[in-house]
């Protein structure tokens, strides 16, 4: 299976070609389409930066507007693989990318829960493992975002277009704050993890994974745990613990006890592969008892399973 991904993201041979829109894009020929929804008007925001500061700059076209999803099997390929060659194809019709990130630069939970994703089960969106774009056309007519996300043998894309649709012209207008904010800045908001620790005093590790069910983490790297083990390293005195949280699945003896350990599992990442002397990091896990969305709905629940470096001090 993985052989034949690798012959896709190589030759871009035996693909399977999108309905006629705008702009078709050409997909794994093993895709299969979830979900299309097509609206002759509709409204729809297109994000254009990161999610920064508590907010995420968009674009609202009105107009028509097609919303895809698909899936197959992806054992060993990565969101970005996929997404490269979909990236060349945008390009190549003409499309300016102004909108490029994954799940840290993106912003993690924050940009995940801003932007607008198909339901389940027809797009899934694994918050440690995604990539997102955007291109605008040069006359600014028109728009496409693509979401890849994938699971442990799973690849999902979503595909939002909005636009030109067979000679019909729709508007596209600049939302509050796009002015301040073009596509030419966006880099200089994409905040590292070391620096939101220490511009917040806490930062969630959002590349990082567990196996279901298990406390062990996944050995993928994390550029998360790389820049902020950087960060302590630098400063000597700084301390900081490593918190667990989880959903209210469960009772919450178990949870705490889940999520302690995986806190631990961090601290000892941090230790063991990226050389943070031990006395610097302590760590914790409090199960369900700091919430950071409501667990009555899957999109809390998966907010709220999360693991966070916290600053405690500095000594003299």
């Amino acid at each position: 299976m993985r052989g034949g991904f690798l012959y896709w993201l190589g030759v871009s041979l035996c693909l399977t070609v999108l309905p006629a829109y705008s702009l078709q894009l050409e997909l794994p020929n093993n895709a299969r389409e979830t979900v299309a929804r097509d609206n002759q008007l509709d409204r729809v925001q297109i994000p254009v930066s990161p999610f920064f500061e508590g907010a995420l700059v968009t674009r609202e076209i009105e107009g028509n507007v097609s919303r895809r999803a698909y899936k197959f099997n992806s054992l060993g390929v990565t969101p970005l693989q996929i997404l490269a060659p979909l990236r060349k194809q945008i390009q190549d019709f003409g499309f300016k990318v102004v909108l490029d990130c994954n799940q840290i630069t993106c912003g993690g939970y924050d940009f995940r829960f801003a932007i607008e994703v198909l339901p389940a089960p027809d797009m899934y969106v694994n918050i440690r493992a995604f990539h997102f774009l955007t291109g605008l056309d040069l006359a600014g007519e028109s728009a496409i975002t693509v979401l890849v996300s994938s699971t442990e043998d799973t690849m999902y894309i979503q595909i939002i277009q909005a636009g030109l649709i067979d000679g019909a012209f729709v508007s596209m207008k600049p939302a509050v704050g796009f002015g301040e904010l073009g596509p030419e800045l966006l880099p200089e908001v994409l905040e590292s993890s070391a620096t939101r620790l220490q511009k917040y005093g806490f930062v969630i590790l959002n590349d990082i994974d567990f196996a279901a069910g298990k406390t062990n983490l996944k050995k993928q790297p994390s550029v998360s745990l790389v820049e902020i083990s950087k960060f302590l390293i630098a400063r000597p005195n700084l301390r900081v613990i490593v918190v667990g949280h989880t959903d209210t699945v469960g009772s919450l003896e178990t949870n705490i006890v889940i999520s302690r350990e995986r806190a631990r599992s961090v601290r000892a990442r941090l230790i063991e592969k990226h050389g943070v002397p031990s006395g610097k990091i302590t760590a914790e896990g409090v199960g369900y008892l700091s919430p950071r969305a409501s667990n009555l709905t899957e999109r809390g629940r998966e907010m709220n399973r999360r693991v966070e470096v916290i600053l405690i001090s500095e000594d003299e």
